[in-house]
């Protein structure tokens, strides 16, 4: 069968490789859709720590249940399902809390254990979502970006009325702002350095975007909100720098939700995160989103598709790439499809 395999760093292509068979406690699936995400193009480029060659990628796809292992139960073949890309051992610390997203063991599909750029994927029985009426393979493919957005949101528990600043249009920002109107929050800036992004945003519900290098951000919040400050920040742009004018940017008791990687040191002003009692969060992966997402997106409040700026076949998938390593303004989110 066909599977897209970085082999090293920068040295990817799709190859053949054997057809696995269903393992005890786990479901083999026959993937459909898959996205490409940013933490993919890490991948690629060398830059994930917890990732060890040749190692075939993707955490975002969905597909058809073809065989099921072992001792698992309520899955049947056919099912068509997505896969929540998180593993937990279910008796650390952060699990015993409910917590599994930080897992003291932690595993990801398409980081620690290959991924959904294959034909056909071993996944725990646990991780596997069925889907409910109206909700598309191709859609499903894109739970895993809402779930990001999902928990994010959770972390920074939005009280009803409160105002949204998002931070970087890119898709993670987007997938935020789409998440953000289908939960009810109303009042969303979006601010970006590039305009088609923060045209995007607006096509997508934003109430207002904001050129974060020619407009004056602080100056605009205070008017917009009578110098009162913004109560929910999502950092979606993930870089260090921009923390301090966060925190000038809050209202008192605000919370700031954090979901960049950077190891680089940000600037912390404690006077101003005592002062106005903020929160600041951190918020990886997703902590059992799955279930919430798909009921958004089968009520219809929320529509993935609406994200997808390209549908390619597997075999275009190293052109997908090529395009989003050399021009990344030309896409949102790219959906490769696999199978049929």
């Amino acid at each position: 069968m066909k599977a897209f395999q970085v082999s090293a760093p920068l040295n990817y292509r799709i190859t053949e490789i054997d057809v696995p068979e269903a393992a005890p406690g786990e479901v083999l699936v026959r993937v459909a859709f898959a996205g490409i995400c940013g933490s993919d193009m890490h991948i690629i480029h060398g830059d994930n720590a917890f990732v060890r060659f040749p190692r075939i990628t993707g955490h975002e796809f969905a597909g058809l249940v073809e065989a099921v292992g072992e001792g698992v139960e309520g899955i049947a073949i056919g099912d068509e399902v997505c896969i929540d890309p998180v593993i937990s051992c279910g008796h650390c610390y952060p699990c015993r809390i409910g917590r599994p997203n930080v897992c003291a063991a932690l595993e990801v599909i398409g980081v620690h254990r290959n991924g959904g750029f294959e034909e056909r994927v071993n996944v725990p029985a646990a991780n596997v979502h069925r889907l409910p009426e109206g909700v598309g393979l191709d859609a499903a493919a894109l739970v895993e970006p809402y779930s990001i957005a999902a928990n994010v949101l959770g972390r920074m528990q939005p009280h009803p009325g409160d105002r949204l600043l998002i931070f970087g249009a890119g898709v993670i920002g987007l997938t935020i702002l789409q998440m953000a109107r289908a939960l009810g929050i109303e009042d969303i800036t979006v601010t970006d350095v590039i305009d088609a992004r923060l045209a995007t945003a607006r096509e997508l519900g934003a109430s207002r975007t904001l050129h974060g290098q020619r407009d004056d951000l602080e100056a605009a919040v205070q008017e917009l909100t009578g110098g009162e400050g913004i109560p929910l920040i999502a950092d979606a742009a993930c870089v260090p720098a921009l923390l301090p004018q966060m925190l000038r940017m809050a209202s008192p008791a605000g919370r700031i939700g954090l979901l960049g990687f950077n190891p680089t040191p940000s600037d912390l002003v404690q006077l101003e995160v005592i002062k106005k009692e903020l929160t600041l969060v951190g918020s990886r992966l997703n902590n059992r989103k799955f279930p919430e997402v798909l009921e958004l997106m089968a009520s219809g409040r929320l529509d993935p598709l609406a994200l997808v700026s390209h549908r390619l076949a597997f075999d275009e998938m190293p052109g997908a790439i090529d395009m989003l390593e050399h021009h990344p303004e030309r896409a949102r989110k790219v959906l490769i499809q696999i199978g049929a």
